[in-house]
């Protein structure tokens, strides 16, 4: 069976070449703002760190309404407006270069913004990917969205790099915010009628009230409209499903203390152990190849060694690794260290994902994806800046090291989730769609 090789259909093919134009356009705008930071405002590390942190962090809190209003709404109109407000967004920062008016606080209110796009964009995807895609595809779907990501970050930052330094600092940006735009023509182009979704509560408005009685065929003040989607219904449906919430809680943690490591490992490499900037990008890129063929792999692993496997297997390589950092020295013994760390959680994470991806699709209800996936964005981004924000006291306190010593410990202990008996059960058969 050419599980990879699969056809999904015309719709499904668009919406793909949308979310591959705006990828690499992403990746190659990677760093740009730290970029601009240093090199245009000559801001220091504080600056750098609070972008970093304070961004991501806004943008979530900022998403959390999204999740309920696009739910009751058409997708694709969703992701067109997703799209166009962040190339406005992105526009700003080279129209204020050229003028000699870019600031800090521009460049936080645009990360702000495009940060909250990004959440409420992949909210309304996950959803439409839901209507267009059978649900014996949905593997499929979601590890062709993956590796499509690592193919971005492979490609991305180098060229990005390329072209910032030969044609300026926003340049990155401005290529970003074109292919936001190209993405909005993508989805267009998918053609069709798209149906107004009906949510479950509207269901529930037009049955009898409670005060309704058989005697009473003309109930009082009977309602007219469905009420509004709850805002932390999201939460409520992963908290309240038996699969999805070992899984969300292990996401969190781990992406939390993930990204919490990376700036201590610039410190340490780019600082104390004297690595020149080239190797320090060469570290990470070559491992990102990994993604690429973990990503491909997903779905004829699955196939062939079942869920319950695979998601326990790659689950658990991922968190193994980085607890070698705390050995980094210098020179190239220090550089292959790191090159065969990120390789291996960089590849077992890209297997990881795309079975998550899946899983929490199959097991939410079509009239809740919106809610959920923006539920579980917005916590993710949240724990990654509060995790960022905490390790970053916590370097200055003591050292880079110790804060990566202390990430790979507890990173060791959240495969405790995965093997357990009760959730083998359950995401080996997870039962059917979860239902609110």
């Amino acid at each position: 069976m050419r599980v990879a090789g699969r056809r999904l259909g015309r719709r499904f093919g668009w919406l793909w070449s949308a979310y591959a134009v705006s990828s690499l356009g992403t990746w190659l705008a990677f760093n740009a703002f730290n970029v601009i930071l240093i090199k245009v405002l000559r801001s220091g590390p504080v600056e750098v760190a609070m972008l970093a942190a304070a961004g991501p962090a806004v943008a979530a809190l900022a998403a959390v309404p999204l999740g309920p209003w696009i739910e009751v709404r058409r997708k694709r109109p969703v992701m067109v407006a997703m799209d166009l407000v962040r190339f406005a967004a992105l526009l700003t920062i080279p129209v204020a270069y050229a003028f000699g008016a870019l600031t800090f606080a521009q460049l936080l209110a645009v990360s702000v913004v495009v940060g909250a796009c990004d959440i409420a964009f992949g909210a309304a995807s996950g959803a439409y990917v839901k209507s267009i895609v059978a649900r014996e595809d949905l593997m499929v779907a979601s590890g062709r969205f993956e590796s499509t990501t690592w193919a971005s970050i492979v490609l991305g930052p180098p060229l990005g790099g390329l072209a910032v330094a030969t044609l300026g600092p926003v340049v990155t940006v401005v290529a970003d915010a074109v292919s936001y735009v190209l993405s909005a023509l993508g989805i267009r182009a998918i053609g069709g009628e798209e149906a107004r979704p009906e949510a479950a509560e509207k269901a529930a408005a037009d049955a009898p009230t409670a005060s309704t009685t058989p005697t009473a065929p003309n109930p009082p003040n009977p309602p007219t409209a469905a009420p509004k989607a709850g805002l932390l219904d999201g939460w409520r449906h992963i908290l309240g499903n038996p699969a999805l919430r070992p899984l969300y809680f292990t996401n969190v943690v781990v992406n939390s203390l993930i990204m919490a490591t990376e700036p201590l490992l610039a410190v340490l490499m780019l600082g104390r152990l004297g690595f020149p900037p080239w190797q320090y990008g060469l570290a990470f890129a070559i491992p990102c190849v990994g993604g690429l063929i973990g990503s491909r792999l997903s779905a004829p692993l699955v196939a062939r060694f079942g869920r319950q496997r695979v998601l326990t297997v790659s689950g658990t390589l991922r968190v193994l690794p980085p607890i070698g950092l705390v050995c980094l020295g210098p020179g190239l013994a220090g550089l292959l260290l790191v090159i065969a760390v990120e390789a291996v959680l960089i590849t077992s994470s890209a297997v990881y994902a795309p079975v998550v991806a899946t899983l929490r699709l199959e097991q939410t209800a079509s009239t809740h994806v919106a809610r959920v996936l923006a539920a579980w964005s917005v916590t993710t981004k949240a724990g990654i800046a509060l995790g960022t924000a905490a390790w970053g006291l916590l370097a200055a306190a003591t050292s880079p090291r110790f804060g990566l010593g202390l990430a790979g410990t507890l990173l060791l202990l959240t495969p405790a989730v995965l093997l357990g008996a009760g959730a083998r059960a359950r995401f080996a058969n997870p039962g059917p769609e979860f239902q609110p």
